[in-house]
């Protein structure tokens, strides 16, 4: 049975068209479908549509009246349909993404320059916060993907690991020849520390990894950004824990030192994260892929 819908796509025809046979030739149906169609909907409604002449038909005055408010209709369709084949082609649309500064300085950047050079009409909403933060949000709604600091544990997250990176304490100048032998953590945590704040997962991941052997960690300074950890060891206010992926310019430059332990970190990655329960929008599901397959 034809539905509702599609009666009034052949009433908008006729009505545009004046004519049951040009209605029918470019809805590619025949002439007597389109008349028993137009004539189903007049009983529907109970109310003559169209006046018959031999030459065509034309709209009664009710017709008239009800073929405003469908064409408008039918076209408001027709451009959402229009808009949902952008969406898919990703010809129009946002992606919303939360990340910390530190990832994005050091590991996002060339992902949404090549995102962006290939889907230009695109638009980034980049929100920023710690790990814990942007979990949140991100049951929220308020962003489609996060970019974070692994391992979590939350069992509504899907968590897709990027790349693997190191956790390490690195020293100034000053403190270059006290440090010349590989040192154990114990000895390591009698030393004046530098740490990200407690919030910070990476913090907690080298937290949590001490006191796994016993060992309390008691900083001298907390701070909020990674890169406050990389000038406050350059200037010799302590040893800093810091990334080592996300630290090589210090490093090969000779402004900061790796301290040397007997016992490395355990490494960690930097992985993707989204809602197990929502799907992926078409741009997040590119976006993801491009990063998985390190398109850069």
């Amino acid at each position: 049975m034809i539905s509702k819908l599609d009666l009034y796509k052949v009433f908008c025809k006729v009505g545009k068209s004046e004519s049951f046979s040009k209605a029918a030739k470019d809805l590619y149906m025949t002439q007597p479908a389109v008349s028993q169609a137009i004539m189903q909907l007049e009983r529907e409604l109970d109310i003559r549509l169209f006046n018959r002449t031999p030459k065509g038909v034309s709209l009664t005055n009710e017709g008239s009246l009800l073929f405003e408010y469908v064409n408008s209709a039918i076209n408001l369709i027709d451009v959402g349909e229009e808009k949902i084949l952008e969406f898919k082609n990703l010809t129009t649309g946002e992606l919303k993404i939360g990340v910390g500064d530190t990832i994005s300085r050091y590991f996002l950047l060339p992902y949404l320059e090549a995102f962006h050079n290939e889907y230009p009409n695109i638009k980034f909403k980049i929100v920023n916060g710690t790990t814990l933060e942007l979990c949140s949000i991100l049951k929220s709604g308020e962003v489609d993907i996060a970019i974070c600091n692994l391992p979590l544990d939350d069992s509504t997250l899907e968590l897709r690991p990027c790349i693997d990176i190191h956790d390490i304490f690195v020293c100034g100048e000053k403190y270059k020849n006290i440090l010349s032998k590989p040192l154990s953590l114990d000895e390591l945590v009698k030393l004046p520390l530098i740490l990200l704040e407690t919030k910070s997962n990476s913090r907690r991941y080298v937290e949590d990894y001490m006191i796994i052997r016993g060992i309390q960690i008691s900083p001298e300074f907390e701070l909020g950004s990674h890169d406050l950890l990389l000038e406050f060891a350059k200037i010799n206010l302590g040893i800093a824990c810091v990334t080592k992926e996300f630290s090589q310019e210090y490093l090969n430059k000779g402004l900061l030192y790796e301290v040397q332990l007997n016992e490395a970190i355990p490494k960690r990655n930097v992985g993707v994260c989204f809602l197990k329960s929502v799907s992926l929008s078409p741009a997040s599901t590119k976006f993801v892929e491009i990063i998985e397959n390190k398109q850069v």
